[in-house]
Formats: structure tokens, C-alpha cells, sequence
């Protein structure tokens, strides 16, 4: 029983990781439509920022706290990630207004690729790792319990932590401020949100500066665990199963979603593996999510579209 809850614990702590990802997902296209293939980008080049900056800033400054070293290389990591979001807007965006959903799509491939080149060009592209003090020992709980306990680790529990308060603020942001209610206006119709006075340029800047704030995060987590390089902007092709499952449209079905991906992905593999030649916990979230967009397309949690004529 023991090794079964230390199992479940090791998946959702996965999940968790997962759900970050797919939480830069949910806000793009909850706020704006538009499905961000950009965004395990944006989580590689914020990674890529913050492990460079993090060693150059103390080093420019002379400075020897690595706690005050790691604040200012986030700041200005936020930062890079709020211009990249303007170009992103000028540039791209603010010329495909109201187009089709295909089309922006196909512009944030491009965005991709472009935010692969720049992260590259600016930071190199070696193995980089994190280090921003997240606890790395494992702890055994329940102790009194089960014999041996169960091994938890401290560094998982740190990024479940903050995934949690992630998502209760940008619940928070999206249901009780004006800025969210404009975002969620801008998603269901751009040109109504138009004709009532919301800026849509301004809005999508916002939109993806919040984005690219999660991605920082979400890099920041995976960048400490597994350190920083290039292959992370796989990341995303990981969370897409977690958005279907939850849904486009869902903050907390992000979370969920994840939850059940990291769980079902290392109790197949310990429980079904051995039967099978192992294997499973690497396309077990993509079958899963195969099932929901044959049985329910919009997810656990997202709005199903009725379409009127």
C-alpha cells in the first residue's frame, strides 16, 4: 500500500509539472481564441533567460546573495517576457485581427520558431540548470503508518505549491477583475468586444505577458528538476493531452487534467508496464486524450460550443 501512495504522490507531482505548461495554453486561448503553439517556447526561452540571467546579474553587479541574485534575474525576466509580448502583438497579432482560426494558429508556429531562434542567439544552447533554492532532499511521510514510509520529494512539493497559488490567482484575475472580463469578452467575439470600446491590441499584450509570466514559472519549475535545455520546448507537445482533458476553455481544468495525466501515466507504467514490455507511460496521456475527443471533445471542464443558425 505504501509503494501505491508514493506512486500516486510521484504522479501528481508530474502532473503538476505538466499542468503548468498547460496552463499557458488555457489563458491564451480562454482570452483571446487563438490556440498558442508558441508556448513551450515561450517556457524554453523564459527557462533559458532566467539560468543565464541568474549567473550574469551577480556577476555584473557583484553580488553575492544568491537570493537577491535570483529576484532581480526573475524581474527581469518578466520583463523580456512583457517585450516579447508586445512584439508579438505589433508584429504579428495586430494584423490578423479577426481572422480565421487556422491563420493565427499557423502564426504562432511561426512565433515559435522564431522565439527557438532568439533563445538560442541570446543565451547559447548548451544544458543549463536552475538554482533558486527549491529544496532537493526527499522526506519520508507516514511513517507511523507504513513501513519504510513513503518517499515524497521536497522539490515536487515546492512546485505544487506554487502551481496551486498559480492557478487561485489567475481564477481570481479572470472571474473578478475588469481586465479578465475583458479578456473573456475578446474570446467569445473579437468584433463585438470591438464595438463596445475594449482594445483588442492592448488586450492581447496583456494576455500574453500573463502567459508569458506562467511560461517563466513553468520553466523556472522544470528548469530546477530537470535543468534548461533545448529539447524542453517538447514540454508543450506533453501538456496538449492535459488541455484536451481539461479543457481549452478551463483554469482549473489545466490542473486537474494534469493531475490525472501524472497519475494514470505512472500507475500504468509501474502496475500494466511488466505485462506489456513497458513503454506505456510514454503515449498513455495521448490515448487517453484520444478517448475524450471521441466521447467528449470539450473536455472535463471546457464550454461546449452550440453553434445557432
Amino acid at each position: 500500500m505504501g509503494f501505491f501512495i508514493e506512486t500516486v504522490i510521484g504522479g501528481l507531482m508530474s502532473g503538476m509539472l505538466y499542468a503548468l505548461v498547460a496552463l499557458g495554453f488555457v489563458l491564451i486561448f480562454k482570452a483571446s481564441g487563438v490556440f498558442n503553439f508558441a508556448q513551450g517556447a515561450m517556457v524554453l526561452v523564459a527557462a533559458l533567460a532566467m539560468a543565464r540571467l541568474s549567473e550574469w546579474i551577480p556577476q555584473w553587479l557583484g553580488i553575492e546573495s544568491m537570493l537577491l541574485g535570483n529576484v532581480l534575474a526573475f524581474v527581469v525576466c518578466a520583463v523580456f517576457m512583457w517585450i516579447i509580448a508586445v512584439l508579438i502583438e505589433r508584429f504579428a497579432l495586430r494584423y490578423l485581427v479577426n481572422q480565421e482560426g487556422t491563420t493565427l494558429l499557423m502564426a504562432t508556429i511561426g512565433i515559435s520558431y522564431f522565439l527557438d531562434g532568439i533563445g538560442q542567439t541570446l543565451f547559447g544552447s548548451s544544458v543549463y540548470s536552475i538554482d533558486v533554492g527549491m529544496p532537493k532532499d526527499p522526506v519520508f511521510l507516514f511513517e507511523s503508518m507504513f513501513e519504510g514510509g513513503v518517499l515524497v520529494s521536497l522539490e515536487d512539493l515546492t512546485a505544487a505549491a506554487v502551481a496551486a497559488v498559480l492557478v487561485a490567482v489567475l481564477a481570481f484575475f479572470f472571474q473578478y477583475t475588469s481586465v479578465g472580463r475583458a479578456l473573456r469578452a475578446v474570446a467569445d467575439d473579437h468584433q463585438a468586444a470591438q464595438s463596445i470600446g475594449i482594445p483588442l491590441n492592448r488586450i492581447w499584450v496583456v494576455v500574453w505577458t500573463v502567459a508569458g509570466l506562467v511560461a517563466l514559472v513553468a520553466g523556472i519549475v522544470w528548469g530546477s528538476k530537470y535543468g534548461v535545455q533545448f529539447t524542453l520546448a517538447t514540454a508543450a507537445l506533453r501538456a496538449l493531452p492535459v488541455v484536451i482533458l481539461g479543457g481549452l476553455t478551463s483554469v482549473p481544468g489545466a490542473i486537474i487534467g494534469g493531475l490525472i495525466i501524472g497519475v494514470g501515466e505512472k500507475l500504468s507504467e509501474v502496475y500494466l508496464g511488466p505485462f506489456v514490455g513497458g513503454g506505456i507511460e510514454i503515449w498513455f496521456a495521448y490515448v487517453l486524450a484520444l478517448v475524450f475527443l471521441l466521447f467528449r471533445p470539450q473536455g472535463l471542464f471546457g464550454e461546449k460550443i452550440i453553434d445557432r443558425v
